[in-house]
């Protein structure tokens, strides 16, 4: 039986109370691959609740901790230096942290995945990556690598929810447009107000508001809301967001940034609710033109689509659902690339650390491969991001 650890960022609950897609993915894909049969440990704040064992690595989650002093850094440090020591324990170190753990796991890369959820077209990102060349890799879309396209790949595997958290069956076209995620100025909740207004379409906005878009929120969105046709619901939780999406005539996903995946876009059709998305970052990947969403470049398209919505096979949309990104399909996916790097490790006699101080020359890579090395360094980089 497979032993694997997945480690999720403690920045919210596996699965969150709201809002976080990376978190929520990490559960999903947790559940599934103890139901394929793995042995899964699961590192994440105390109040997470999968099927797997949780060890917890912190109280509570982050960001809906009351205490106001509180520092993410540090709490994923610890949270390092506590599963570097039982590293020998798991066939495969499963990260979910982006690059953060990259100074204190070299001895162990070569029996490490490390799947990246975020963006990756910041400038500081490829001599981050080249210095650390023996990591696994796992993009979440194929147009996510775009920028990084000699980092070293494992594969590409693409978010999956679980088919019983989103129970289908058929009902009326809905009467209003969805908006969900979080308000911000590249996802453009102002254009998704625009077109329902020149539509004559009522649109709910059920999303968060980060103090880092607070301004953009009060500045460009909240003048809109006078509008009967607009109502804005806040951020909802999960029980709240299968009704939220079923209901709707089509989600509106105006994006207008490389976004690596889109979560919310597959929980639209797992509502049988097509999608109406702008050709940026994995949309194309993640939405079949036609046939689970229309893939639009301009307002004029974007108005057409709203129109075809009212006619559209949600029972076809949820089949392409159920094929293309079922949690159960992820999880296989993953095993497939677990393997692969159990069968490198197994032909490679040269151990991982030796291969980076050679491509290196870096000293403390050499001495984490003898145990020598235990600090961790001055400076690192850490940036997360909740949403996938």
């Amino acid at each position: 039986m497979m032993k694997i650890a997945q480690i999720s960022p403690l920045c919210e609950a596996v699965p969150p109370m709201a809002y976080g897609g990376t978190e929520r993915v990490v559960a999903y894909l947790t559940d599934a691959l103890l139901e394929l049969g793995c042995e899964v440990t699961l590192f994440a704040s105390a109040d997470s609740g999968t099927g797997a064992q949780v060890v917890p690595m912190r109280d509570c989650a982050i960001r809906l901790d009351s205490n106001g002093l509180k520092s993410e850094t540090a709490a994923h440090l610890a949270m390092l230096k506590q599963i570097r020591e039982r590293a020998h324990e798991f066939d495969v170190l499963h990260f979910h942290l982006e690059h953060l753990h990259f100074p204190l796991f070299e001895q162990y890369a070569a029996r490490t995945v490390t799947t990246l959820h975020g963006r990756l077209d910041y400038k500081d990102y490829p001599p981050l990556y080249r210095a650390w060349p023996q990591y696994p890799l796992v993009s979440i879309s194929h147009r996510q690598r775009a920028p990084l396209t000699n980092a070293n790949w494992l594969g590409t595997v693409h978010h999956g929810l679980p088919l019983a958290a989103y129970p289908f069956t058929p009902g009326p076209t809905g009467k209003y447009l969805a908006f969900l995620g979080r308000i911000s100025p590249e996802k453009r909740p102002h254009l998704a107000i625009e077109l329902a207004l020149k539509a004559g379409v009522p649109l709910q906005l059920a999303a968060k508001v980060d103090n880092a878009d607070r301004d953009y929120f009060e500045e460009s969105i909240r003048p809109l809301l006078r509008n009967p046709l607009i109502e804005f619901i806040g951020e909802i939780g999960e029980a709240d967001k299968f009704d939220f999406l079923r209901g709707a005539l089509a989600l509106l996903f105006p994006i207008d940034w490389p976004e690596p995946f889109g979560l919310v876009m597959i929980e639209s059709l797992a509502c049988g609710t097509p999608v109406i998305a702008w050709n940026h970052g994995s949309v194309p990947e993640v939405i079949d033109d036609g046939i689970t969403g229309c893939i639009v470049d301009c307002e004029q398209d974007a108005l057409a689509a709203i129109e075809w919505a009212g006619s559209v096979d949600r029972s076809r949309i949820r089949q392409v659902f159920e094929r293309r990104f079922s949690s159960h399909a992820m999880a296989r996916r993953y095993l497939e690339l677990y393997r692969k790097l159990l069968r490198q490790r197994h032909h490679d006699p040269v151990p991982a650390a030796a291969v980076a101080a050679a491509a290196g020359g870096r000293a403390h890579g050499a001495a984490l491969s003898t145990g020598a090395a235990s600090g961790i360094p001055g400076a690192v980089g850490f940036g997360m991001s909740a949403g996938a």
